[in-house]
């Protein structure tokens, strides 16, 4: 453990329902090597339990308070209030619920249970190489629901111990998970249904993201690895709800929505039940008689003001800035990430293009350890569920910046699409397919070497 040399610059500080939202000074006011930069001038310096819930670090301050509005609606219950109709499913009652500190799922004591807050659901079809919603649940499982309505169902995880062994004779252990859904409440499922179990991912540096143009994400993919280094990353393209047209998918565990505004569309209606003008009908099936019972909102429960809000808050929180990026150990674990291959799909750095509305996002240098493509990442990993372009066995690059702060922040460590890995070693030797090799190289490192990519690791 490194202990942190940086100490916080000047900040002013905005509350919100306990929550603190904090805007840094200006990035010229504490000088930081460039490498430390996650986020370019948008970089913030916070190593406490808020530092994933930042204002960008040169935010102009006329954007504060339209960026608490935006925090506003996301941390809003909206189970408790009494002028929305909500539901009649969900998996949470609000945005906050699985996005503790805007980052990943709440801490494990709160939590409960350690099953992903949410399990994606499909069938076969001969219409769609992506399949269809499972005809009796829809698209997805919902644990939750209003009074007078039966939920769904529950997930319920068990795990197998997986041992091995480095090079060096070193044992480990890994956990299998293995998911079966109880309390069915409207009968059996589909014999065909495929199940994805997904935790929620960090929110910060989205609109980062969404501002890297797409020829610098596609001139990264290698479809038919042409180089022949084992890793063909490609894009998962995919119909926006707003248009109908087909776009490069960013966000997602496999990358299955096109833009940030659909990204959040998308979690208000499968996540709290809630419809908006890109999801106007409720998240329940024909076969659900008791969900369709319920009257519905003359409108929209969440409005299009709502929607555009709640999108700009998460295009305006910063990533945090690296840590410790000159301690020796991390800067030879460093070496060691792009020695073993991690960095092949983890890349490093990309620029950001013009952005007319908010140019705080223009133009900058930023590092978030992702190519946001799809890689196969083999039987070991697989959910075997196909979703727009992307198999069952491929996952889009998660970023990896604000790594190391996630015990911080979420006081728990779980990665992965499901959260099976419970450390960063774990985390690696889980990848298969197109990152055995890279794991392979890691297996074989000397005790402190691997001790050393794991330190840079937690500097992110």
């Amino acid at each position: 453990m490194f202990r942190h040399s940086w100490r916080l610059p000047g900040a002013k500080a905005l509350g919100w329902c306990g929550f603190l939202l904090l805007a840094a000074g200006p990035s010229h006011a504490a000088p930081r090597a460039r490498e430390a930069l996650s986020g370019g001038a948008t970089t913030v310096f916070d190593v406490t339990p808020n530092a994933y819930g930042r204002a960008l670090g040169n935010l102009d301050p006329a954007r504060w308070q339209p960026m608490l509005d935006g925090k506003a609606v996301f941390m809003r219950d909206w189970y408790a209030l009494a002028d929305v109709t909500a539901g009649p499913f969900s998996n949470a009652t609000g945005c906050g619920s699985c996005h503790f500190k805007d980052g990943r799922g709440r801490p494990l004591r709160e939590l409960g249970a350690e099953a992903p807050l949410l399990v994606r659901l499909s069938v076969p079809s001969e219409d769609s190489p992506a399949g269809r919603h499972e005809p009796v649940y829809g698209g997805q499982l919902h644990d939750r629901a209003i009074p007078g309505v039966a939920a769904e169902g529950e997930v319920q995880v068990t795990y197998t111990d997986v041992k091995g062994k480095y090079a060096d004779g070193t044992p480990y252990t890994l956990r299998q998970p293995r998911y079966d859904i109880a309390r069915l409440g409207y009968g059996e499922l589909s014999a065909q249904v495929m199940l994805s179990p997904r935790i929620p991912s960090p929110v910060f540096g989205l609109g980062l993201l969404e501002a890297i143009p797409d020829k610098a994400i596609l001139a990264r993919a290698d479809e038919k690895d042409r180089d022949g280094d084992g890793i063909s990353g490609r894009p998962n393209r995919v119909r926006t709800a707003r248009d109908g047209a087909v776009r490069l998918g960013r966000y997602g565990w496999k990358a299955n929505q096109p833009t940030l505004e659909q990204q959040v569309a998308s979690a208000f209606s499968e996540d709290l039940g809630l419809t908006s003008p890109l999801y106007p009908e409720r998240n329940c099936t024909q076969a659900q008689a008791p969900c369709q019972a319920p009257p519905s909102a003359k409108g929209p429960a969440l409005s299009e003001q709502q929607l555009a809000q709640t999108v700009l808050y998460l295009r305006l929180i910063a990533p945090p800035a690296r840590r410790d990026v000159a301690e020796p150990a991390v800067v030879k674990g460093r070496a060691l990430f792009q020695k073993t291959g991690c960095a092949a799909c983890h890349h490093a750095e990309f620029t950001t293009g013009t952005v007319e509305d908010v140019p705080e996002l223009s133009n900058q240098s930023i590092r978030p350890y992702t190519d946001l493509l799809l890689h196969d990442m083999g039987p070991e990993l697989a959910d075997g569920r196909p979703d727009g372009e992307a198999s069952g066995a491929e996952w889009r690059t998660p970023p990896l910046w604000g790594l190391g702060l996630l015990e911080t922040v979420n006081r728990q460590v779980r990665m992965l699409h499901d959260g099976r890995a419970r450390s960063f070693e774990e985390a690696i030797l889980w990848h298969g397919g197109e990152g055995a090799r890279a794991r392979a190289r890691f297996k074989a490192l000397s005790k402190a070497e691997r001790e050393a990519l794991v330190a840079f690791l937690r500097s992110l």
